[in-house]
């Protein structure tokens, strides 16, 4: 659907007090919804963990650091594994898009956390990739070890996106959570986009008839792949005699 175009069927247009009245009943789902989210939270601090012996190398732009050295002498270590094979020219579209989402480090080293991405692709691929998407996330690869292997995010069938999380306690290392099916919930456009009427505007959503959709991820790009150049009716954007 272009910008300029009408929406075939669009939400019920009722009084103001009518509007917040419905608006009330889903706040009330959405406070339930964010209590059991607390729960599942605190469910997942209470799993159990499992030791890791094997020594890892990584590759960064300052040389090989163990497993260890990527908590940076803190106590808790976030792994994203960035889908970027050592064959691809590029990075993975949907890993870009959530990478895009990470916000100032800052604020999880205050709770005495690191966050680091890893990909098998080596860092002479990595590095070029990072400076053009702007991004300052530490990046690591673990290209020539067993990691991705171990840790199942490169399969027979390719590379897999997910999160591992670790706890240091001294030198020892415990996995303590990863994620079994992606991040989708950790991207933070997509939660953007489910809180407007048009929503992601892909296929498999449970939307009104007649609202614009397409396949899913056909529309995603790298932040610099998008045409905008006609994104938006706005003076800023139209032509002018």
């Amino acid at each position: 659907m272009k910008n300029n175009e009408k929406i075939a069927q669009q939400p019920k247009i009722v009084s103001q007090e009518e509007w917040h009245d419905a608006l009330e009943k889903l706040h009330v789902k959405e406070k339930e919804l964010t209590h059991e989210l607390h729960a599942l939270a605190a469910e997942r601090r209470r799993l159990p963990m499992v030791q890791n012996d094997k020594d890892y190398i990584f590759e960064g732009p300052d040389g090989t650091k163990s497993l260890l050295e990527l908590f940076e002498g803190r106590r808790q270590l976030i792994v994203y594994h960035y889908m970027f094979d050592p064959s691809w020219d590029k990075g993975c579209v949907g890993c870009s898009m959530l990478v895009d989402g990470i916000g100032h480090l800052a604020h999880l080293y205050a709770r005495d956390t690191s966050l680091v991405l890893v990909s098998r692709a080596p860092l002479s691929k990595i590095e070029p990739f990072k400076a053009r998407m702007g991004w300052t996330v530490p990046w690591f690869s673990s290209f020539g070890s067993d990691f991705n292997y171990d840790f199942e995010k490169t399969t027979d069938n390719g590379e897999v996106p997910g999160l591992s999380v670790f706890l240091r306690d001294g030198d020892s290392i415990f996995r303590t959570y990863y994620t079994l099916d992606g991040t989708e919930w950790l991207n933070p456009n997509f939660q953007y986009l489910d809180l407007t009427a048009l929503g992601r505007q892909e296929g498999w959503e449970d939307s009104p008839e007649g609202w614009p959709q397409t396949p899913p991820y056909k529309w995603w790009r790298l932040h610099d792949e998008y045409d905008h150049s006609k994104s938006s009716d706005s003076c800023c954007n139209s032509d002018r005699e």
